[in-house]
């Protein structure tokens, strides 16, 4: 046989005593429970003699009825304690969590042109241009007619003077 097999197989039967000393523990563990279940019952509830007339039944139910009382309050009183522990708990957590921070991990930069991000978003059936220059409309500039002549330099400051009043007198 190679090595590995051995190792394999010596590996298998390790693997297979452990869990049978597992499942050996978990029956202990079974019994245990069930004798402790016993003993609890034996201490704090006795059988009940049903000998006797109908007052002394009376009497004995009243007391199992105070027991179930007590028994019902120390319930309650278990799982208010409980429910507190555990809110105590979450509590923790969210201040642990905020305490530690968030680490946001370092990104990598990664170059892609448009045209291979939108076909990495949307597949390889759709197929955009990108070419956003070739879907612009063609404009032509217009040429500003200038309206006063260079040369006639009076009547430019007489319009100016008149529109200086203009707004005087407003």
């Amino acid at each position: 046989m190679s090595e590995k097999k051995m190792n394999s197989s010596r590996r298998h039967h390790l693997k297979s005593l452990i869990l049978s000393i597992a499942a050996g523990w978990l029956e202990q563990e079974k019994k245990d429970l069930v004798a402790a279940k016993a003993a609890y019952m034996s201490e704090n509830c006795p059988a009940p003699s049903m000998s006797g007339d109908q007052a002394a039944l009376m009497e004995a139910c009243k007391k199992l009825h105070a027991l179930l009382d007590k028994v019902d309050e120390e319930r309650y009183d278990l799982e208010s304690k409980v429910g507190k522990a555990d809110k105590e708990i979450q509590d923790l957590k969210i201040k642990v969590v905020d305490l530690a921070g968030v680490k946001k991990p370092a990104l990598k930069r990664v170059r892609l042109s448009a045209d291979a991000m939108l076909k990495a978003l949307l597949g390889s059936k759709h197929t955009v241009n990108m070419d956003l220059r070739a879907n612009l409309k063609q404009v032509k500039k217009e040429v500003k007619e200038e309206t006063v002549d260079a040369g006639d330099w009076r009547k430019n400051v007489e319009d100016k003077a008149d529109r200086k009043k203009m707004f005087e007198t407003t």
